[in-house]
């Protein structure tokens, strides 16, 4: 199947790739700028930016499929417009192409809950794509584990840095992370569903945590123990400022997903596994995988090379993170 993916270069992009590429697909990649893009062997690249209509026509042209993964997360106060306008450019596009279908990820909540405007966003696209021709499969999902995401940067982030919190009421919000690898095979096995096409699915790791526990649990992983103390007049503005101060996530991504953390994220229908059913992986190996990807990256960036004299992992994970096309982290 011809199968276009926007967003490639992102946090979720750059590993669904090579795994259409690996299922036997013909994967095309588009970016925004296709000379910085190290494309995988045998992945087409084409140019073009969603919030340009008509740059991305042509890549569309011919093709059976289309993976929507971008997002305008660190845009700052208009996030959400941008994604409103890039959604539409692009579902217009996609059905004056012919596609058959399209595949977003979305992210987890309940339309009742009070939505943050983060995850209103996120539900917002699903419905402007739904608007176009293309059939749409949604499979929508809270945090993913994996190195380079912008959301589990900062749960890691903030569990090694302090042996003590005081934080928000949120720390007791359930969540239901997912390693992004087996995010990434539902991706690919749903295309090879045709029973999936133009539904909604919800996808989760095994493992429902509250965000307290999952702080600690990653604590733990690296080593040593983590004391978290809720504090209910913490408000949003403060808790994403203090975040902000421990970590070194931008402030204008910070703020969308601190405001979401109150929203309850967990899988409440797992009918995808009728179709779809990778083995999933246990938050704690999740957690190690991710740490020792992260590990294995730092030793190759601070390997000096015979010209340049090396670089440092904390550049190569900004660049690697991309958290404007990051997919749907909540």
């Amino acid at each position: 199947m011809d199968v276009l993916v926007t967003g490639a270069t992102g946090f979720v992009g750059s590993r669904l790739v090579p795994a259409l590429r690996d299922a036997g697909h013909d994967v095309t990649a588009l970016t925004r700028d296709a000379a910085s893009y190290d494309a995988p062997d045998g992945v087409s690249v084409a140019e073009g930016d969603l919030l340009e209509p008509g740059s991305f026509d042509d890549a569309l042209a011919g093709q059976d499929a289309a993976y929507y993964l971008v997002h305008s997360m660190d845009a700052g106060d208009d996030f959400a417009e941008r994604d409103r306008r890039a959604a539409r450019y692009f579902t217009q596009a996609a059905g004056d192409a012919g596609i058959d279908r399209v595949i977003y990820l979305g992210g987890l909540g309940d339309d009742d809950d009070d939505l943050s405007e983060h995850l209103q966003s996120r539900r917002e696209v699903e419905y402007l794509l739904a608007d176009g021709e293309p059939s749409v499969t949604v499979l929508r999902a809270g945090i993913l584990v994996g190195e380079g995401g912008v959301s589990w940067r900062m749960v890691r982030q903030l569990a090694s840095r302090l042996p003590v919190m005081v934080t928000p009421r949120w720390v007791d919000t359930e969540c239901q992370p997912i390693y992004v690898d087996d995010a990434v095979d539902y991706l690919v096995g749903v295309l090879g569903e045709p029973e999936t096409a133009g539904e909604t699915y919800e996808i989760g790791g095994p493992d429902v945590l509250t965000y307290r526990e999952m702080l600690r649990r990653t604590r733990e992983t690296i080593g040593g123990h983590l004391l978290v103390f809720p504090v209910p007049v913490l408000t949003p503005k403060l808790s994403s400022g203090w975040v902000s101060l421990v970590t070194d996530v931008p402030s204008t991504i910070v703020r969308p997903l601190v405001d979401g953390l109150r929203n309850p994220v967990v899988v409440r229908d797992d009918s995808i596994r009728d179709h779809v059913a990778p083995e999933l992986t246990p938050f704690d190996e999740s957690v190690r995988r991710a740490l020792a990807a992260r590990a294995g990256r730092t030793r190759r960036v601070d390997a000096p090379s015979p010209t340049d004299g090396g670089s440092t992992a904390d550049g190569v994970e900004e660049r690697a993170s991309e958290p404007g096309q990051e997919g749907a982290e909540a």
